[in-house]
């Protein structure tokens, strides 16, 4: 009869174990959802059962996350909470350039590919903002209280102004790439002279912020042969372009159907009342409450490639 006795009491115990860990996967897979994790159109993944304790840790911080994104969002003036993206791919993805951006000889040189687009089938798109004109310390709280990730593509005619701003920057999490030394039209210059303009700004921001950058953006999108062959020799690997921009107060787009899709890369500039009828909190705005209606979350480019 003891023995009876013990076993109901360990059985007992069993139960109540496994109704703790069931009980705890779902408090998982709610606060993934809340915290944008999830999409209205996908399930969540499966979840392991890992110690009750830290489930529920979990979970507790991604509640606070969330509530955190939620309270930045309304202090902001958004629509919506934006969503968090998603992990990084634990495999890049190939990029290869654009059908109809290539030059000549593009392959056969190893030239980096220039691409408007990841591929990638998550909703999530990745914003870029090329230049430095302007320099808002509002700008900067806002992407931090928010935790949105973008990519700083820069000319040193107008980084020079205030390098310490760039810096900070950098220290909350953007890449900061290359975008020229004066901003020129490189089609209509010699070889020489591309390579000074691009291989300067890496030796700037090398100087400056300690990395000599991997990405390399044009000047008005536009190139020519020379252009990637400076790049290239510059270090540069790849040469993002942009599918869709955004302004302080409307988008353009590249493709037909006037709409984003999943790997979009969006290009948006440094600017504000001098040139915008607005400021870049103002931009973000129009770009978070889009891209956050469609159902898309705002990724780390360079996490990507």
């Amino acid at each position: 009869m003891r023995v009876v006795v013990q076993n109901d009491k360990k059985r007992a115990k069993g139960r109540r174990g496994r109704t703790a860990a069931r009980a705890a996967v779902a408090v998982l897979t709610a606060a993934a959802i809340a915290s944008g994790c999830g999409r209205d159109d996908e399930a969540p993944p499966p979840l392991k059962a890992p110690p009750a304790r830290a489930l529920d840790g979990y979970a507790t911080k991604l509640r606070a996350e969330h509530a955190a994104r939620a309270a930045a969002a309304e202090r902001w003036g958004l629509k919506r909470t934006p969503l968090g993206p998603p992990p990084p791919p634990a495999t890049k993805p190939v990029i290869t350039t654009r059908d109809g951006f290539e030059v000549d000889g593009h392959e056969e040189q190893g030239l980096p590919p220039v691409f408007t687009t990841v591929p990638t089938e998550e909703k999530v798109v990745f914003l870029t903002i090329d230049d430095g004109a302007e320099k808002d310390p509002a700008f900067l709280r806002m992407m931090t209280d928010l935790r949105i990730p973008y990519t700083a593509f820069l000319s040193d005619y107008l980084v020079k102004e205030d390098y310490g701003y760039f810096r900070q920057m950098q220290a909350r999490g953007a890449g900061l790439n290359n975008h020229t030394l004066s901003h020129p039209y490189l089609p209509g210059l010699s070889y020489s002279e591309q390579e000074r303009e691009i291989c300067g700004m890496q030796d700037v921001i090398e100087k400056r912020y300690g990395t000599r950058p991997l990405l390399f953006r044009p000047p008005f999108g536009n190139y020519d042969a020379d252009t990637l062959r400076a790049a290239k020799a510059c270090g540069v690997r790849y040469v993002p372009l942009w599918n869709e921009e955004v302004f302080v107060d409307h988008w353009e787009y590249r493709e037909w159907d006037r709409d984003i899709h999943p790997g979009d890369i969006v290009l948006s500039h440094f600017r504000g009342t001098d040139e915008w009828a607005g400021r870049m909190p103002d931009m973000i705005r129009v770009f978070l409450d889009e891209v956050t209606a469609k159902g898309y979350a705002v990724g780390r480019l360079e996490d990507y490639l």
